[in-house]
């Protein structure tokens, strides 16, 4: 017969290997959940990272396309009198608006810089200031070269003439 004090070191020594198993589980189970939110941490920290790469090399695309864009409008505006009915010409100034469309499909506006619009300092550049006009809010007095935005960030900030009214 077995002894009741054998029995009962028995029972607990099973105790003990089982609490031990359960503290076990436990701490392979946190292991798992700490492994878990690191990867899931790592993967945001990954799409993040390529869509920030993807965005910055939109962007240096784009910029070095604006000069482009810019030297375009800048014919057009001073094509001569006698060159504007003539299709070539007018050619020309319909390959703006494909740029324009083009570009809109990638995310990219034309920051306003109307005469009269406020002026902001997020989105405008003041190259020249009226020191001698009064008034309490600054305005655009004359749009000098185009600002763009990109997927609503500015990535060329219009370059402006502020003025007083």
């Amino acid at each position: 017969m077995v002894k009741k004090s054998e029995q009962d070191n028995t029972v607990n020594e099973e105790n003990n290997e089982f609490s031990e198993l359960e503290q076990q589980l436990g701490e392979l189970t946190q292991d798992l959940q700490r492994t878990r939110a690191d990867f899931e941490n790592y993967r945001k920290r990954v799409e993040a990272e390529k869509t920030a790469a993807r965005t910055a090399g939109q962007a240096g695309a784009v910029l070095k396309l604006l000069p482009v864009i810019d030297n375009i409008e800048r014919a057009v505006t001073y094509t001569p009198e006698e060159l504007k009915d003539n299709k070539w010409a007018q050619g020309i100034g319909s390959l703006v608006k494909n740029l324009e469309k083009s570009l809109e499909s990638l995310g990219v506006a034309r920051i306003a810089a109307d005469k009269g619009a406020v002026f902001n300092p997020e989105l405008h550049e003041a190259i020249q200031f009226d020191e001698d006009a009064e008034g309490e809010t600054e305005v655009i007095a004359e749009e000098l070269q185009a600002g763009y935005t990109l997927n609503g960030q500015p990535i060329r900030h219009a370059m402006v003439k502020v003025t007083r009214q």
